[in-house]
């Protein structure tokens, strides 16, 4: 990709979000009904391309069965406060019919709590006894401590979380978590990010992880762009981290690593984009934070708010716009972009003449000039 000087001694990439491109019709449409949005990640399989953000405003145990019986993918974060308080739900409550500072203060009182492994176990143990793929996410700094308790609850996926994550983390604190030995050992598959590059996802795609989830800093009440300056746009990170599991397709003799997008997105449009890009999945988090079942109760945090010396997540208010099946599925009865996502994208696809998500990452896109 070409760069540009930005002054004598540095030059950069032009870099592309989602809101740059469009997908270019083929010669051929489709009968929406003819359309698959299912995909596969190990022996799990699923009929929409969705996983909830780890996010304690989107996904609460019983949040991630509802999606789970829609066809999607729910993972609960082992370090929200379903692990942290017997009754969460008064607490989350309180925090709703609060203003933004006031809710942002109160939400790092909550997470300066304990974690209960019982309470870790209970929760899992809840959404796996409904019969739904049982996902569950860390930080990477607390996967060892924590992970027997996953264990113990029996999950089917584990989800390595935080806004960058690399294979290759050095400390002189301790020794860190040394993801290619500790996937390595483990009989569960492993769903690991963020990242925004073609070396980073490769790295973790070298680790035996399961798939990749891509983006930093994307938005929705995080504010580490902000805070640190960190971040790439979607469209270019999730190009580029396909790019990395080609090269990695080769050289591992055909073992396909999944990439999960996440960030940015809010529309079917927006996923369609993502997963013409190369992606395989999207992970929502503000869409999903809408919902009437949605724990956060109109409102949502970053899960960055854990962060001891620097949280840089905020609380911040997000309208409720439907239940989580109209959201996903439908029916809407006006349709402002952000309900019936999963009618978009199948619309979508048989638009521009793509059955299946895997054909649709083949798909034509234009980036949308400046001058037009």
């Amino acid at each position: 990709m070409a760069e540009v000087e930005i002054g004598i001694g540095k030059s950069g990439r032009v870099a592309f979000g989602l809101d740059a491109l469009g997908i270019v019709p083929s010669r051929r449409t489709r009968d929406p009904a003819d359309v698959s949005l299912a995909w596969e990640i190990d022996a799990y399989r699923f009929d929409l391309p969705v996983v909830t953000a780890p996010a304690d405003a989107v996904t609460s145990p019983a949040s991630a069965v509802t999606v789970g019986g829609l066809g999607g993918l729910g993972v609960v974060h082992v370090e929200g406060v379903w692990s942290r308080h017997e009754e969460p739900d008064s607490l989350l409550a309180e925090i709703s019919a609060l203003d933004a500072d006031a809710a942002t203060r109160r939400l790092r009182e909550l997470y300066a709590a304990p974690i209960r492994p019982e309470l870790v176990v209970k929760r899992l143990a809840e959404i796996r006894e409904s019969g739904v793929v049982t996902a569950a996410a860390l930080r990477p700094q607390r996967v060892a401590a924590l992970y027997p308790f996953l264990l113990e609850a029996g999950i089917d996926l584990l989800v390595i979380h935080a806004p960058a994550v690399s294979a290759e983390h050095q400390s002189r604190a301790g020794e860190p978590l040394n993801l290619k030995r500790f996937i390595g050992e483990l009989d569960v598959p492993v769903l690991v990010g963020g990242c925004a590059s073609f070396s980073t996802a490769l790295h973790l795609m070298r680790t035996g992880a399961a798939g990749v989830i891509v983006g930093v800093g994307p938005g929705g009440a995080d504010t580490t762009r902000a805070v640190l300056g960190v971040g790439v746009p979607m469209a270019t990170a999730i190009a580029d981290a396909a790019g990395a599991r080609m090269r990695y397709l080769d050289e591992s003799g055909g073992r396909y690593v999944h990439v999960i997008a996440h960030g940015g997105m809010r529309t079917g449009g927006d996923m369609a984009k993502a997963i013409a890009c190369g992606a395989d999945a999207v992970m929502l988090d503000t869409p999903l934070a809408a919902a009437a079942e949605a724990p956060g109760r109109g409102g949502y945090w970053s899960m960055d708010v854990l962060h001891s010396r620097l949280p840089r997540g905020v609380w911040e208010r997000v309208p409720v716009i439907g239940t989580l099946r109209e959201i996903l599925l439908g029916p809407a009865a006006v349709n402002p972009g952000t309900l019936n996502l999963a009618g978009a994208l199948r619309t979508a696809m048989a638009t521009t003449g793509y059955a299946t998500v895997k054909e649709l990452q083949k798909a034509e896109v234009l980036v949308a000039s400046t001058l037009c």
